[in-house]
């Protein structure tokens, strides 16, 4: 565990991002695509748009007449007129509340449906990804794009997408009716787009990269409460509270400075352009009113155009504001979306097939592999397992034991060589089946949400209840489990501490005897039981082993000695094999691990 960051900088974490938004058109054009499941809700929604976009803009007309029904030459009021604008004017603003209020529903319910497709692909990603991605990402990182990331996309969707159009819709509206009603006013106005077109790209380009860079470091400190969280123990036991917390707080402070400037400059936007907007309202109104004294143009036309000007540059403020939501919820678009473009595992290949009525027979063929491709940390490795043996595999930490298992079950795919299951190549068995072959305890045991009964029944969902609690006989997890006061009922998680590490793995011991596959696989599986707790359990897994392939990577003497062989493996390969008297008494690398274990020295 890495408890701190280099002093004076945010702690370089596995996963870090580029701070500036990779492509921000092609996320636009991405989450843009994803509409298309909803083309015709989203077609009544536009409608809806232009048609409260057109009251929008048609208001400011009405106004205008309303006044011209004032006569200011004669001192004369056209009543007929005046309440027939008011009407009107009443009637065009019940009729456009009642049309956004119907259109903002609707985009809410499309924008949740988006959302709800984002998490849903996201998650299936995550199922589709070799483990290599996650033994390099931080998992607190993957949690924040899933939460964080989509439901600031949801957010910028729902309040910016119907705004974008209207507001794209309510300026060429009325652009076209200021052209109609007077040109030299309409210049007037147009004053304020190249200041606002300015002030918009310097602003966008820079918040973009700190908007960015605050969804990283999001990522980054959910990365680090994940793990301390869950290795809050470790962290107290060697009273590393100190080094976590100035950890914590590096990542805060960057997550605070990149915040503040994110949010200080899109908030730059408002002020300036209010001030723009005010000059040019009133440049409208000196010009309007010298125009009006010169029997140019109507009062009416006067008011409609100041009117106007706010309708032009209302929404033009409204966009460059929404810089703020949509800087934000493309940089998470951006991190959503590198999941989605992550090579997922390799496929079957064509004409996999299903393998059925398996014996168990296992052979490596000249095996290689590396984590990285560059370290390799299987060479050439080769070896036959009979069906029905049981075989263990010793070493030093690190020899690559775990990797043989991981290469046979294909949770990763060798480098060059092939592995067999009954002469038939892994490669060509379709990867739903060939783990059905397997049953499998690991060192780390993973529990999930649920009873007991639900997690021993996880090997096999259609088990019955004699089934697991017969299971969790053989692997001598009934005694503790009757001990508990809900017993089969009880509530376990992998993230709630109620039960030891070796109840735990009692557990998983239980789940592989009700799986019942042909190929039994225990990596360090009493590791974490007790000695006594252990010999029961050996009792059992050597009734379980008797019709089984067994594979059993194990450090302690007691669980490998009655193995039918034992593959002593170092520096990625295979150093001796044999059973346990005829390697004792070769006296090689084996011979020296036992003497070591009971305390003598063999140099």
């Amino acid at each position: 565990m890495v408890f701190g960051p280099p002093r004076g900088g945010v702690p370089q974490g596995r996963f870090m991002p580029s701070a500036k938004s990779k492509n921000a058109k092609k996320a636009i054009f991405r989450l843009i695509s994803m509409y298309k499941e909803w083309i015709f809700t989203i077609a009544l929604v536009i409608t809806l748009t232009v048609i409260g976009s057109g009251i929008s803009i048609f208001i400011p007309y009405l106004t205008g007449r309303a006044f011209d029904a004032f006569n200011i030459h004669n001192n004369t009021l056209n009543q007929s007129l005046l309440l027939k604008m008011l009407f009107a004017i009443a009637a065009a603003h019940i009729l456009s509340w009642i049309i956004n209020t119907l259109r903002g529903v609707i985009m809410v319910m499309v924008s949740q449906k988006l959302v709800y497709t984002l998490r849903v692909g996201f998650f299936d990603k995550m199922q589709k990804l070799p483990l290599n991605f996650y033994d390099t990402r931080s998992h607190g990182d993957s949690m924040s794009r899933i939460t964080n990331d989509v439901d600031n996309i949801s957010a910028a969707i729902s309040q910016t997408t119907t705004q974008l159009i209207s507001s794209a819709l309510t300026i060429l509206g009325t652009i076209v009716m200021m052209v109609i009603l007077n040109i030299p006013l309409t210049i007037a106005v147009f004053c304020s787009v190249p200041f606002i077109a300015f002030l918009t790209k310097i602003i966008a380009t820079k918040s973009r990269v700190y908007f960015s860079a605050q969804q990283r470091t999001l990522g980054i400190l959910n990365g680090i409460i994940e793990e301390n969280i869950t290795g809050l123990k470790v962290v107290k036991a060697f009273q590393q509270q100190d080094k976590v917390m100035e950890e914590f707080e590096l990542t805060t402070d960057e997550l605070y400075r990149n915040s503040v400037r994110a949010q200080i400059w899109s908030g730059f936007m408002m002020p300036l352009s209010n001030v723009i907007n005010n000059l040019i309202f009133a440049f409208v109104a000196i010009l309007g009113g010298i125009l009006a004294s010169k029997g140019q143009v109507s009062i009416g036309v006067v008011v409609t155009f100041l009117t106007y000007s706010k309708h032009f540059t209302g929404p033009l403020n409204g966009i460059a504001n929404m810089f703020n939501s949509i800087q934000s919820s493309l940089a998470s678009a951006d991190r959503v979306f590198e999941i989605f473009d992550q090579i997922e595992e390799k496929p079957d290949i064509c004409g996999a097939v299903d393998i059925v009525n398996i014996t168990g027979n296992v052979r490596f063929k000249d095996v290689s592999f590396s984590y990285d491709k560059v370290r390799p940390i299987l060479k050439n490795i080769s070896f036959d397992i009979k069906a029905g043996e049981v075989v263990a595999f010793v070493g030093e930490t690190g020899a690559g034991k775990t990797t043989i298992v991981n290469l046979l079950t294909r949770f990763y795919d060798a480098d060059c060589g092939n592995i067999y299951i009954d002469g038939i190549d892994i490669t060509s068995i379709k990867r739903d089946s060939l783990r059905n072959c397997f049953s499998v305890v690991l060192q780390d045991t993973s529990l999930f949400s649920g009873t007991i009964m639900d997690n021993i029944r996880y090997a096999r969902s259609g088990a019955t209840d004699s089934e697991v609690i017969n299971a969790a006989k053989i692997a001598h997890a009934n005694k503790f489990i009757e001990r508990l006061p809900n017993k089969y009922n009880t509530i376990v998680s992998g993230s709630i501490d109620n039960l030891s590490e070796g109840q735990r793995q009692l557990l998983a011991i239980a789940r592989a005897v009700l799986c019942k596959s042909p190929i039994l696989i225990l990596d360090e599986a009493t590791s974490s039981v007790d000695t006594k707790t252990e010999k029961d359990i050996q009792r059992a897994l050597i009734k379980l082993m008797e019709d089984h392939t067994s594979f059993l990577i194990a450090h302690r003497l007691s669980t490998i000695r009655d193995a039918d062989r034992i593959i002593v493996v170092g520096n990625g390969e295979i150093i001796e094999s044999g059973n346990h008297d005829t390697l004792m008494a070769k006296r090689g690398e084996y011979y020296k691990m036992v003497k070591s274990q009971l305390g003598e020295y063999v140099p």
